[in-house]
């Protein structure tokens, strides 16, 4: 039997259109015949990588989205500042690194088939094989040093020259926090509930009345559900009850106290004056009313006085956003007014995110 008659039978075979008298056959003879039982799996691997030809533009198509996707600057910055990223950088993308192995294979099979090597019916096998097989231990080795990476800080970089709070104005990624948290910043990340950092940058600061704007900039940030708090423009009553949450320490943490005072220090109407013990990372953090109103962005600055801490009235927020560029649409649907404060707070959990500045 020649080379060509075989390559018919098998493809017959494998193609199903063998009648059962001539199926039964040629299974004898694969199994009295180990070259031609090889010649069968190896041909049919052969053209079932050649059937996926018809995936390769599509693939291509992904491959080229994935790469818009990617800010390579912005992965470099942040492979700088936090480097802890590195070691999520296979979870986080092993599927596009699929992508580019499978088109690496894919590509190495149109080469050879366009050249006119794969257009001989006799054709090596065992040659292509090999070359698939090298292709897909390149990947492994490129997995396995991957997730076998240690994280490694860079000596000039400082794992944060200050932290705060901040809270989400809308769910596009824009955050409010205070001036003072990030004066000093030459970059400024936020860290979410989930421990997941991303880039942002200083939209608006007003030093005078020590707030901040941010807007997350990285593109792995994916829009947050509606806001579920509403922010009062009007001024809250003395001894209301308040509380904040925020990252005091790693880990959010909840306080609560009483409104105080309608003015900070020497009658200042920019600050309410509260009872709620707050500490440094505090700084940026909502001030809450009972019935989940942000009525307020904590200020943790040392007071003059023991006990006493202050928090800047939600009208300036809202006038700095009025003052934006671009015009912001605010909820106007408070989901927090029902509930207690126990379901409040854990609505809060993914609106609340850690300010995390780096100094030159």
């Amino acid at each position: 039997m020649s080379d060509d008659q075989l390559l018919e039978l098998i493809e017959k075979y494998l193609n199903g259109e063998m009648t059962g008298e001539e199926r039964a056959s040629f299974e004898i003879l694969r199994n009295e015949n180990a070259d031609i039982n090889n010649r069968v799996a190896e041909h049919k691997q052969f053209t079932s990588l050649i059937r996926q030809y018809g995936e390769r533009l599509e693939l291509e198509k992904r491959l080229d989205a994935i790469h818009d996707e990617i800010d390579v600057h912005a992965l470099e910055e942040e492979l700088m500042i936090n480097p802890p990223w590195i070691v999520q950088l296979w979870r986080n993308h092993h599927s596009k690194i699929s992508v580019a192995a499978s088109i690496a294979i894919f590509a190495v099979l149109c080469t050879l088939f366009f050249t006119g090597y794969l257009s001989n019916r006799e054709v090596n096998y065992i040659q292509l094989r090999d070359k698939i097989n090298r292709i897909g231990k390149t990947t492994d080795q490129l997995k396995n040093k991957v997730n076998n990476l240690t994280p490694q800080r860079s000596a000039f970089v400082n794992p944060g020259d200050f932290r705060g709070t901040g809270f989400a104005i809308t769910a596009g990624g824009l955050i409010a926090t205070n001036y003072h948290v990030i004066e000093k910043a030459d970059s400024v990340y936020v860290e979410n509930a989930a421990g997941k950092s991303f880039k942002a940058e200083v939209l608006r600061s007003e030093p005078e009345n020590d707030i901040a704007i941010l807007k997350i900039i990285d593109t792995s940030f994916r829009n947050l559900s509606p806001i579920p708090y509403t922010f009062k423009r009007s001024e809250s009553d003395l001894a209301e009850s308040v509380y904040t949450y925020g990252y005091s320490q790693d880990t959010p943490v909840y306080d609560d106290g009483k409104l105080t005072s309608a003015n900070g220090l020497n009658g200042d109407s920019l600050n309410y004056q509260i009872s709620i013990p707050v500490n440094r990372g505090n700084s940026g953090g909502p001030l809450m009313d009972s019935r989940g109103n942000v009525i307020g962005i904590i200020q943790a600055k040392q007071s003059q006085m023991e006990g006493v801490h202050f928090a800047v009235k939600a009208s300036y927020l809202l006038n700095a956003i009025d003052s934006l560029d671009k015009k912001v649409s605010l909820n106007n649907k408070n989901i927090l007014a029902n509930l207690n404060t126990v379901q409040q707070v854990k609505k809060l959990k993914n609106y609340v995110f850690m300010v995390k500045v780096y100094g030159k």
